[in-house]
């Protein structure tokens, strides 16, 4: 499936759902456009449903060195940079992240570096330009992933090191909910999908219509629209190994799970996520360049 995806389609997708409004309900819906009580609600929704990143983001040391953000979502992650310390820059596919970010800053009266409008796969720095990349769930996104992780090793300076949070494929997310409990509920379903029609469910269910319900049901495909709703365009899973594949431009320095997570099932804050938890995070030094 990878082939058929392009850019332009993932950059559709998170231009028209960004990430996170879900969550709250929408900006406009609830909050009638008001970004500062909007992004006061977002932050503590989501660092009380994933209270292990402010820790993450403290272990980074980021303070005083030159940090590209790679996916900006809403900034609760580029703010937490900057007030760590970090001389940040940020891009984001999206028009609508990039001006959310801007806003976000401003509000705060935040200072940085820059903010653009980019791909990963053309990253629109000089060779060299930052000690540390960080991207939270975002890298899992782009097909092309090898040309990314290439030009993230280009900005990097020698021994700068790449943070990313990626999906994990040995977590109980992957192997028992999205693998198992969302395909059953699909097939169960299915004889009496002209009556679902609403919720998530109803939108797997018109994806199997359209495709074929066999095809729709293969993991290859079926991957891409169970991590961030059934019309997300393309997700993959990592686990060490993938890393290593995907990443040849760096070493692997550390990797370690956080965040128990597997709706339907009721495990949120349960034990247990250091062995089967959603996200790695991948901790990925640059390999020494081969000069000419």
């Amino acid at each position: 499936m990878n082939e058929v995806i392009s850019e332009a389609d993932i950059a559709e997708f998170w231009q028209t759902h960004p990430c996170g409004d879900h969550q709250l309900g929408g900006l406009d819906e609830k909050f009638r456009g008001d970004y500062a009580v909007f992004f006061d609600a977002y932050d503590t929704d989501r660092y009380r449903l994933e209270s292990h990143i402010p820790r993450c983001l403290d272990d980074l040391d980021v303070r005083g060195k030159r940090v590209l953000e790679i996916g900006l979502g809403q900034g609760a992650e580029s703010e937490g940079l900057i007030r760590r310390g970090a001389r940040w820059t940020g891009i984001d596919l999206t028009a609508e992240a990039v001006r959310r970010v801007a806003l976000r800053l401003e509000l705060r009266g935040l200072s940085y570096d820059g903010i653009d409008q980019a791909s990963a796969t053309e990253i629109p720095y000089p060779d060299e330009s930052f000690d540390l990349v960080f991207s939270h769930g975002v890298l899992h996104h782009i097909p092309d992933i090898v040309t990314a992780q290439a030009e993230i090793a280009r900005v990097l300076r020698p021994g700068g090191r790449l943070v990313a949070m990626l999906y994990a494929r040995r977590s109980l997310n992957y192997l028992v909910a999205i693998k198992v409990v969302r395909r059953a509920a699909i097939l169960a379903a299915w004889p009496v999908r002209k009556h679902v029609r609403t919720g998530i469910l109803g939108s797997h269910l018109r994806n199997a219509e359209r495709e074929g319900l066999g095809r729709y049901l293969r993991m290859e495909r079926f991957v891409h629209a169970s991590t961030d709703g059934p019309e997300s365009p393309f997700a993959r899973v990592y686990d060490l190994a993938a890393v290593r594949r995907d990443f040849p431009a760096f070493r692997v320095v550390r990797v370690h799970k956080e965040f128990m997570h597997a709706p339907p099932l009721p495990v949120h804050g349960m034990p247990g996520a250091r062995i089967m938890g959603w996200h790695l995070w991948a901790e990925l030094e640059v390999r020494e360049r081969q000069r000419p």
